[in-house]
């Protein structure tokens, strides 16, 4: 009745199935892959703890780069055009030639509060990306309001 015809008995088979570990680790990857470029965009900004500190008394005048409630960009480095409207190209350029003969000059930032956000860190990017070091934010104090 059996001819030839012997039934094979089935092992066990013992393995584990990954797929689902494969999918969760290509979801994370293109997390990270997303998330990366965002972070390492941030501009460095040394928040103070408490109240702000004003510049030391023995330092040289600040570099002022401001930006009006109009979106407008100025500088003032202590010269009598500081009242001249400029481009944030050329802002950039001239606080660059400025730190590159004085290294030690601070540089801050005077913007008016009804101006986006986006505009000031525009403005810190570009004084950034001109050589200045660090770049201060300049505040009144609560008793001035």
């Amino acid at each position: 009745m059996h001819q030839g015809y012997q039934r094979k008995r089935r092992r066990p088979v013992a393995e584990i199935n990954v797929v689902p570990y494969i999918d969760v680790m290509l979801v994370l990857l293109i997390i990270f892959m997303v998330t990366a470029p965002i972070v390492a965009q941030g501009v460095k900004v040394d928040l103070p703890q408490g109240e702000a500190e004003s510049l030391p008394a023995d330092s040289k005048p600040p570099v002022v780069a401001s930006i009006d409630a109009m979106g407008d960009y100025y500088l003032d480095v202590g010269s009598a055009n500081s009242k001249e409207v400029l481009e944030l190209e050329e802002v950039a350029v001239r606080v660059g030639a400025i730190i590159q003969l004085e290294p030690e000059r601070p540089v801050v930032v005077k913007a008016d509060r009804s101006i986006p956000y986006e505009r000031v860190i525009q403005l810190m990017v570009s004084l950034q990306g001109a050589g200045v070091p660090s770049v201060g934010l300049m505040t009144d104090s609560p008793e001035d309001n």
